[in-house]
């Protein structure tokens, strides 16, 4: 009895749905359009929208630009690596490098990101200065960091191919000449500082490879073997902490 109730209470509820269903696709939808702002006085009909656009262009190249003008290119090369001279495949994980690289940058820009507040972003807020003026202020810390770790030869190349003269200053060099010199010149170090990281380890491989094939046993992997010795003397040596240090120290020349 009980399992009849149940049945006809499921076949009341399908139909009740069925019909409520054929009601609601009987009824015309309604039409829903979006504005998104309006032309203001003065505004011709489209500067809104062609504005809209440019900002989300903006806003999707920019996290590109700003790795190129932080530390966090140099970072993210030194750990990648420090992985790779290791030969511990993904340990540590991707996620786990760019989070430690993100974190170190923000660590290391942190005077240069205040200064940037101070003199733009908190003026342009409180409407004191435009967007073009707080642009302009913004750029002026962004360039002095770039600047001091960008070496000459790397801004000399691109000055003179595009045979501009030499800036007096580092606020007259155009941060279209800036940035690739900057990145480029971080790349060198990154490269230099990861050289010094495969020697040790380097080492270690010859020393493995040159035992084992003392002992005869050709068929085994020198990697399998190596790979402990060098997790240990990273260990040991605290390799971590030796890494960061170095990193640090190389963004206060």
């Amino acid at each position: 009895m009980n399992k009849k109730i149940i049945l006809t209470l499921l076949v009341l509820q399908l139909a009740a749905l069925f019909f409520h269903t054929q009601s609601f696709a009987a009824d015309p939808l309604p039409n829903v359009s979006v504005n998104i702002g309006g032309a203001g006085e003065g505004e011709q009909p489209g500067t809104s929208a062609l504005s809209l656009l440019l900002m989300i262009t903006i806003l999707s190249v920019a996290p590109a630009i700003l790795v190129l003008m932080t530390s966090f290119t140099r970072i993210v090369i030194v750990l990648g690596f420090i992985r790779t001279s290791l030969g511990t495949q993904q340990m540590p994980p991707n996620q786990v490098l760019i989070g430690l690289a993100m974190f170190l940058t923000f660590f290391i820009m942190s005077p240069t990101l205040g200064q940037v507040n101070e003199v733009a972003l908190q003026p342009y807020l409180k409407g004191q200065i435009t967007q073009t003026q707080a642009l302009n202020k913004a750029a002026v810390p962004m360039k002095k960091f770039m600047f001091n770790q960008t070496r000459e030869k790397d801004l000399l190349l691109f000055l003179n191919y595009t045979k501009t003269q030499k800036p007096k200053t580092y606020e007259d060099v155009p941060l279209t000449i800036l940035v690739p010199a900057f990145a480029l010149s971080e790349m060198h170090t990154a490269f230099q500082m990861g050289f010094m990281i495969f020697i040790p380890f380097l080492i270690i491989d010859m020393v493995v490879a040159s035992t084992l094939m003392a002992m005869g046993m050709m068929m085994l992997p020198p990697v399998m073997i190596s790979l402990p010795f060098k997790i240990l003397l990273f260990v040991l040596v605290d390799g971590w902490y030796l890494i960061v240090k170095s990193l640090l120290l190389s963004f206060n020349t």
